[in-house]
């Protein structure tokens, strides 16, 4: 009725204007629009007043925590860093997880064919590039004879004395000079727990025992043995004639690698443990007859006031003659006892040891920590006596031989 009344109150020759129609809502829908905003309202109070949140209606941002790299030696934030991290990092020590930081190296040997998995743990001590926690708890540990390195303590001349003197296993030198001598030195612990502990305590205390720098905690194994009052010695991972297919692990010195390289893996191998008279070859045979190479180590070894010991699994060794040209107290093996590792043949080659003895005045036999191996020599070593032979740590048949 509205449009028609609109129509006729329009003046004739003229459009009507369209007018827009209005859309009301019914009453009803009105308020139950405003009842709805009205409960949104309440419920959002509620939650404000109710809700124990200091932070209530803050921005919140999440953020992943991941341990830190670490901080730079001159960086002054370093031990704030350090403190707002140490809880996730603890989180993270005790979780599966990190084992998997660890590295298993099998090492082959060339000769014998024979595999060993080494196990080095993400964790070690040693592995810390700072070094700022020498470890001085270790039975008989002069903290004058350690200097600090990039990788940990390493041995050092001070004061006039040596580690090769300081750590020599104690021993009846007058007697020595008069007899023949044997020394035994049982070479590859550290790897294994179990063989390492039957060496350290089933052989006598002038058993010579060298540990290679591999193992979880190589240092705890040198302290027990030092313990036991053995000598012990640190024998350095070196390039084989077959590497890298027979590898003897990680930080190997190389022929390949400057003297600067050679001589920084040599210190990281330093700063495995403690308390050492000396170092030994762990395989090496391409790298011990080079002299270019092996010059700076033996150098730096008669630097530091230790003594050297070759394996004599390789004869063209150049380690005799450049022992002697910078005074490093120096011995080699006559032969490895167990290289047939048979009960008849170990005997046979201890026999034959003691023949050397007599000749010479002085045998050195190096043998492996087989349980076989272990349980010959035990057997053997008590018979010295009667055959009028001397057990003697390998410090004092290098004296000897020195002397002689």
């Amino acid at each position: 009725m509205a449009e028609a009344a609109d129509e006729l109150s329009t003046p004739l020759g003229q459009k009507t204007v369209g007018r827009t129609r209005r859309f009301r809502l019914p009453f009803t829908a009105m308020q139950a629009l405003a009842v709805l905003l009205g409960l949104v309202l309440v419920g959002f109070v509620g939650i404000a007043l109710f809700n124990d949140n200091p932070l209530g209606g803050e921005p919140i941002a999440r953020v992943t925590l991941r341990n830190p790299p670490p901080a730079a030696a001159d960086d002054k934030h370093a031990p704030a860093a350090q403190a707002a991290a140490e809880p996730a990092a603890k989180s993270a020590a005790k979780a599966p997880a990190a084992a998997s930081d660890a590295r298993t190296v099998t090492i082959i040997d060339g000769s014998s064919g024979k595999r060993q998995d080494v196990v080095i743990g993400a964790g070690d001590p040693a592995d810390k590039a700072d070094g700022d926690t020498p470890p001085l708890a270790m039975t008989g540990i002069d903290p004058r004879l350690l200097e600090k390195s990039r990788y940990g303590m390493i041995p050092v001349v001070a004061d006039g004395l040596k580690p090769f003197t300081v750590y020599a296993a104690e021993a009846d030198r007058a007697k020595a000079a008069r007899m023949p001598v044997v020394a035994i030195v049982v070479a590859g612990l550290g790897v294994g727990a179990a063989k390492t502990t039957d060496a350290i305590m089933k052989l006598p205390p002038a058993v010579t025992l060298a540990f290679t720098p591999y193992g979880s905690d190589p240092g705890k194994l040198a302290e027990r043995a030092r313990t036991q009052r053995h000598e012990i010695l640190l024998q350095i991972p070196m390039e084989p004639f077959d590497y890298p297919d027979n590898d003897p692990g990680p930080q190997t010195l190389l022929t390949t690698l400057s003297s600067e390289q050679n001589l920084d893996r040599f210190y990281w191998h330093l700063s495995r443990l403690q308390g050492y008279a000396g170092i030994a070859n762990f395989m090496g045979g391409r790298f011990v007859a080079a002299d270019p190479v092996m010059q700076p180590i033996v150098r730096e070894a008669a630097k530091r006031g230790l003594s050297y010991f070759d394996d004599g699994s390789t004869p063209r060794s150049v380690a005799q003659t450049l022992s002697a040209g910078q005074s490093l107290p120096f011995a080699k093996a006559d032969f490895a006892i167990d290289a047939v590792p048979t009960s008849a043949e170990i005997d046979r080659a201890l026999v034959k040891l003691e023949t050397i003895a007599k000749e010479r005045g002085t045998a050195v036999g190096v043998a492996s920590a087989l349980p076989v191996s272990i349980e010959r020599l035990g057997a053997w070593l008590k018979t010295l006596d009667s055959k009028g032979i001397m057990l003697v740590p390998l410090t004092t048949a290098m004296l000897k031989s020195k002397s002689g």
